[in-house]
């Protein structure tokens, strides 16, 4: 498990990670999200000892990485996909990392396979792509078979298959009981994804709940309706808030369809459709996280 304490990092007068205090579970995959700058990718930094706090304290297993006797084997990070050195083949890369922390030999092999490497595990790697590199990463994070793992936008470079793949991977690495960390930007990712999110904006903790909370909590519910009648005004009347949308169908908050359904019969109204409409993961983290925005851009013409 994953433990932060009132975890903080300044750099000169800038707050990049102000106050965090949350835990990481095994079992379940965790989603990390947040805008760009949010401090997602310091944090992660942090736990790996890669980066000290400026306060609190990032452990894993109720110990600072640092004080962890055997840190590979008790936590693999793909933080920089491209931190390897370009001219060693990505065996002879595994091989080292394996060396340095008392890995069988064995274990290059299994990991090379298991991420789809394997058959160019003597390619050296300046010759690898984006998609590549990331399995390599991955495949460094596995080496030491350990029971917590982090990874930082493991999906950037990788073809559908490959998310899949990886998709595949995590559930696997948290359906074993192992701590599962994943920061991404694809929404529609982290949805079929994660099981538990922790959201953060300017630093600060926002959200740390399960997935379909988070969808519930973080936007209204709406209803479709496609009528052939004028309906709009009177569900206006009724309190509810409608939106007509291109195609002509009306997108109906403040109302459930069971209300709906007995406001367009009282009033004669023909229905052709009545669908309720779930929220998405990207709809309710954009509406959590729009005060939180760090980098946006505004409407109209860029001046």
């Amino acid at each position: 498990m994953i433990e932060l304490r009132d975890l903080t990092k300044r750099y000169g007068e800038r707050v990049v990670v102000d106050g965090l205090s949350c835990a990481v579970r095994p079992g379940v995959v965790t989603g990390f999200l947040g805008p760009n700058g949010a401090g997602k990718s310091t944090t992660m930094r942090m736990i790996a000892g890669l980066a000290l706090p400026t306060r609190g304290t990032a452990t894993v297993g109720g110990r600072p990485y640092a004080a962890l006797p055997a840190p590979m084997r008790e936590v693999g990070a793909l933080l920089d996909a491209r931190a390897v050195h370009g001219g060693r083949t990505a065996y002879n890369h595994l091989f080292c990392l394996a060396r340095s922390n008392g890995i069988p030999r064995r274990r290059v092999e299994e990991v090379l396979g298991q991420v789809g490497l394997d058959n160019v595990a003597h390619r050296r790697v300046r010759t690898f792509s984006l998609g590549m590199f990331q399995r390599l990463g991955i495949a460094a994070a596995l080496l030491g078979d350990p029971a917590v793992l982090m990874f930082d936008e493991p999906v950037n470079g990788l073809d559908p298959d490959g998310v899949r793949w990886i998709r595949t991977l995590m559930r696997g690495l948290a359906a074993q009981g192992r701590t599962v960390l994943v920061s991404s930007h694809l929404m529609s990712e982290m949805a079929l994804t994660a099981d538990h999110l922790l959201v953060i904006g300017r630093g600060r903790l926002i959200a740390d709940t399960g997935i379909d909370d988070f969808i519930r909590a973080g936007s209204s519910p709406s209803v479709l309706v496609r009528s052939p009648d004028a309906f709009m005004e009177i569900l206006a009347d009724a309190g509810a808030r409608v939106r007509r949308r291109p195609d002509g169908t009306l997108d109906v908050t403040g109302l459930d369809s069971a209300e709906i359904g007995r406001l367009a019969a009282a009033h004669d109204v023909v229905l052709h459709e009545l669908s309720p409409q779930r929220v998405s993961l990207e709809e309710a983290y954009m509406e959590l996280t729009r005060d939180s925005v760090e980098f946006g851009v505004t409407d109209g013409a860029a001046r």
